[in-house]
């Protein structure tokens, strides 16, 4: 893998672009399908969502000025446009974005994709019941393993506005699974 200064000079140069492009995708596609998953929960809307997020990184890399990570950049881009596709879902459903996540978890069990055991379905729910921010840092911390200063740099927040976001998260999870168990 190239040095990330090096693969942001290729990106920014016409002549070097679309191959750099191709190694950036290659790259990161996986981990940031599973994070945008964990947001919209459905593979189709992921794909969807994924595609979105690499078009903006693509229009937009001139722009990045390198004052984070080039992923927690793009970690900032996946998770914008999975909230703001969920938010056109949930109107599009004449719903609030609350409601339209818990629906979406309720369904999950039918969705061909998910294999996740009757554990791992009830911690979606719960999860889907949380604050939006709560569930996004939520996700960050327990699933993608994410230290509380990429967090902040992707989510634009201070570590310990996030470390009480996650501890409120961890304890109404906990709370709903010891009264659905």
């Amino acid at each position: 893998m190239l040095n990330e200064e090096v693969l942001i000079v290729k990106l920014k140069d016409p002549l070097t672009r679309e191959a750099s492009f191709r190694t950036l995708i290659s790259t990161h596609k996986e981990r940031l399908y599973w994070h945008i998953r964990k947001i919209v929960l459905s593979h189709e809307d992921t794909d969807d969502v994924l595609q979105n997020t690499f078009v903006k990184v693509f229009r937009h890399i001139d722009g990045f000025k390198g004052e984070s990570k080039l992923f927690s950049w793009m970690y900032r881009i996946a998770t914008n446009e999975a909230i703001s596709y969920l938010n056109k879902k949930a109107k599009h459903a004449g719903t609030d974005i609350q409601s339209f996540g818990e629906q979406r978890a309720e369904n999950l069990e039918a969705d061909t994709y998910f294999d996740g055991d009757e554990i791992q379905l009830q911690l979606q729910r719960a999860i889907a019941k949380l604050p939006q921010k709560q569930q996004l840092v939520f996700n960050m911390r327990y699933f993608d393993e994410l230290k509380y200063d990429d967090m902040s740099d992707i989510l634009e927040t201070s570590v310990g506005a996030l470390k009480a976001s996650y501890h409120h998260a961890r304890k109404k999870i906990e709370l709903y699974l010891t009264n659905e168990i």
